[in-house]
């Protein structure tokens, strides 16, 4: 269902914002429980093109015949051969194992993890290797479908932002520029970065979490 109130806010709050909003399309929310699958599915997206992404997550699913579920104990079992014939660097490799585990020991329960605070939420899941902040706001904004997750560390919004606001600045300058910009958009932070990554020029640029 879309979040008329939010876009209502949002569009009040920033005119730059409202519109990239109104150039958009429609974005719905799309929640799920699987916090596993969500998590693995960020980490094979971590620095590479959502088209890539996809290409190396098919590739990874096809390990996992015939439904192309990579249920835990079968990617534990795994060689990092294997998984690296799907297009996964070793590291990224090492950081599917580390999830599989970690929800072999019921670390990653929906219902304790959306109890959690948003830092809480990021410490917890930061102990994974190789899971980071980015990481974890990625299942807040689109897993969980938080509302007022602001990524500053993210590239295409830090891309977007600099597209439409006409920022210069770089490295922390920058992102302490749009956290200024972003307090107007509390409490729906998360929807104005969707409609920001929607509004580069590459179309689907939202990272493919859900």
């Amino acid at each position: 269902m879309l979040n008329q109130a939010a876009i209502e806010h949002l569009s009040a709050a920033d005119s730059v914002l409202g519109g990239v909003i109104a150039n958009g399309r429609d974005i719905h929310p799309r929640p799920h429980e699987d916090l596993y699958l969500a998590l693995l599915r960020a980490i094979v997206s971590q620095q590479i093109s959502t088209k890539a992404a996809a290409a190396i997550w098919k590739r990874f699913q096809a390990l996992f015949p015939p439904e192309g579920y990579p249920e835990p104990r079968e990617v534990l079992a795994l060689s990092e051969d294997e998984l690296r014939a799907a297009g996964l660097s070793r590291q990224k490799a090492g950081y599917l194992k580390a999830i599989a585990e970690y929800n072999e020991r019921g670390l990653l329960d929906y219902e304790h993890l959306t109890s959690l605070s948003e830092d809480a939420f990021t410490q917890h899941l930061t102990a994974i290797k190789g899971v980071g902040r980015w990481t974890a706001q990625m299942l807040q904004m689109f897993a969980l479908d938080q509302p007022d997750v602001f990524a500053e560390g993210d590239l295409g919004v830090q891309n977007a932002m600099r597209k439409h606001y006409g920022l210069e600045e770089t490295g922390r300058a920058l992102q302490k520029r749009m956290i200024v910009i972003a307090e107007a958009w509390r409490p729906y932070r998360s929807l104005a970065c969707k409609y920001l990554w929607q509004s580069l020029d590459q179309g689907t640029q939202i990272p493919p979490t859900a």
